[in-house]
This record gives C-alpha cells, structure tokens and sequence, in this order.
C-alpha cells in the first residue's frame, strides 16, 4: 500500500450529543497515523452542515465534505454530506443523494467500509438515539475488522448501549483511550 492509502478507515457514526464526542475524538487524535477517519452524523437534510468547519477546528488533519468518487487517504477526516447515503467503492466514496432513509446512515457506511477494508475497517458508536450503527458493527466484526462504542461519557447512550448489547464491540473506552487503541490495532497489522 501507498503511502497515500489509510492503513484503517476508521467510521465514527453519531447522532445527538455526538458533537462533544466528535470534538474530544480528534482533540487527541494525532495528525499523522496513516488512517482516514470518516464521521457519519445524523444530520436534517434540509440542513446546511457546518460540521466540517467546526471539526478542522479540532484537528490538524484536513477536514473535507466527502464527494462522490472522492479518494480517501490518509490523514484526512470526511463527514457525510447532508441528506445523503455514503458508501465505499475501493478507496473512493460513493455518495447516493438523497438518503434513503431517516438513521441508517451508519449501518450503510459501516456495512460498505466491512466489505470493502475487512480487517482494516474499525467502527466507532457515539452519542446518539435509537440502534443505528449495530448492525454496521456486526458487519465490520463478521468481516475481521474492531469495533468500540463510546463509554458512559456519552451525552445519548441509546446508540453506544444497543452497539454494545448486540455483542459485537470490541471495546468501550474513553474516548481520550481511543487514539493509543487504534495505534496498536494499526501495529499489529502491519506484522
């Protein structure tokens, strides 16, 4: 692999009370791993999101809207465009606009990201209402990659507790605990 290919793609999904969660995330996430991280939000779609601006705030990886046939590489962060499906094709997005449907975004990305990276795909459950992302979870665990739902720390645990009931986490740390976990899930891959 190129230096220019992420050596995990890492989809954090979220929904209400995520935003704290998202800023924490990058906050101690360092710039230069070698992985594209991709946040999948549940967003209204009539909404403009500002999302990205907010998060380059938080990072010193660039922060981009993903677009349709975009390349992911490394050391970047995506946020889903507003009302729209995103899925992976090899390392370029896939943008279905409009979504098809309301909270199933997560499932969507994280089922196409397990297809496509298997080992290398991590799946990471935020703040939100309702189960999106459970099912994404099984997908990424089914096809070898790891999974973490956010702790107690969640603002919403709707979404990190039904991820974890399922039996398909990993693990639930602290969000500041995460960087270092996926540092070595990173290392032992490369064995």
């Amino acid at each position: 692999m190129g230096a220019l290919y992420p050596t995990l793609i890492v989809g954090i999904g979220g929904s209400a009370g995520a935003l704290n969660a998202y800023k924490a995330l990058l906050n101690v996430m360092p710039a230069n791993t070698g992985m594209a991280f991709v946040i999948i939000s549940h967003m209204n779609p009539i909404a403009h999101s500002q999302l990205a601006e907010i998060l380059a705030r938080h990072t010193e990886m660039a922060v981009k809207v993903a677009s349709d046939s975009m390349l992911i590489q490394a050391n970047n962060v995506y946020v889903i465009p507003a009302n729209s499906d995103l899925l992976m094709e090899n390392y370029n997005f896939k943008v279905i606009s409009p979504r098809s449907g309301r909270n199933k975004q997560i499932d969507l990305f994280f089922t196409s990201l397990a297809a496509v990276m298997g080992d290398r795909a991590i799946g990471i459950v935020l703040s939100g209402y309702d189960h999106d992302g459970t099912e994404g979870c099984k997908q990424i665990k089914a096809n070898g990659g790891k999974t973490f739902a956010q702790d107690m720390s969640a603002e919403v645990n709707y979404m990190p507790l039904s991820a974890q009931h399922s039996g398909n986490i990993d693990f639930v740390i602290p969000l500041d605990k995460i960087p270092d976990k996926l540092k070595n899930l990173a290392a032992a891959l490369k064995t």
